[in-house]
């Protein structure tokens, strides 16, 4: 299923090549920006009933802007970014139905328990979202903090998956090295994802045509949605137009029609 996003960057929706996210503004590759403000897209999200969809403050000065949104699709969309277990309450409070979180439960490049922990404790595994995006290394995918930047020792593989279950409602992975890049999907992880994960997952990254949303629901094998960035055409792109993910969730969504006696 396609699970749409807002991507926030300056307080302003933006598209942005996801390995250029670091600390000198100079070299930070941008795809996109937006002339509609960030409740355009959530209204427009609420219209066509799209749910699961993340909200994603990339840096400071977008708060204001993510809660105007969260207003506008109360329930409707997750939050990430700067999320730990001293705000995730009060996003959760602003109309998000879960947050996301990565960089705050690692700790010099290890996952850190007992900061899991005070976010379960805070908002319920029920409602938090475990941000594992990751890149490759050799034959493995290592999760990535800190604009995913920083390489932690944590593997994107079926122990981690099943292990941290236990902690969160599901998981949101960005290929990190295709991530803004239009070349197509990441299919290796993908079907890593569809093989090992116990929870629904939605995956990002190099998306580029409706035939990588078709290949990520048949990789996946349903339990893997996927989010559509620099592609699509309500972000500048011409690969895939808006108005055909909806439609292909409505098909999906269909119980199937009954056989005539």
């Amino acid at each position: 299923m396609f699970r749409p996003c807002i991507d926030l960057h300056a307080g302003q929706v933006k598209q942005i090549v996801g390995g250029s996210l670091g600390e000198d503004p100079g070299k930070l590759r941008t795809n996109f920006v937006s002339s509609q403000p960030p409740f355009w897209y959530a209204t427009l999200y609420r219209r066509d009933d799209l749910r699961g969809g993340h909200v994603i403050l990339l840096g400071p000065g977008n708060e204001t802007a993510a809660r105007e949104a969260l207003a506008a699709y109360p329930g409707g969309l997750q939050l990430g970014g700067g999320v730990n277990a001293d705000n995730a309450r009060a996003w959760l409070d602003a109309g998000a139905s879960h947050v996301i979180v990565t960089s705050c439960v690692f700790r010099e490049g290890r996952l850190d328990e007992e900061r899991l922990a005070r976010l379960v404790k805070a908002v319920g595994r029920e409602r938090l979202v475990l941000d594992l995006s990751c890149r490759q290394r050799e034959a493995d995918y290592f999760v990535v903090t800190d604009r995913w930047q920083k390489f932690t020792e944590l593997r994107v593989n079926r122990a981690t998956l099943e292990r941290l279950a236990a902690a969160c409602a599901e998981f949101l992975i960005h290929a990190v090295d295709v991530e803004g890049l239009c070349r197509g999907i990441d299919e290796e992880l993908v079907a890593r994802l569809g093989r090992d994960t116990p929870l629904p997952t939605t995956y990002a990254g190099g998306a580029r045509s409706l035939a990588d949303l078709e290949r990520v629901t048949s990789l996946g094998r349903g339990q893997v949605d996927l989010t559509i960035g620099s592609a699509l055409d309500i972000f500048g792109g011409s690969g895939v137009r808006y108005a055909d993910c909806v439609a292909f969730n409505r098909r999906h969504a269909e119980p199937p029609t009954a056989m005539a006696g």
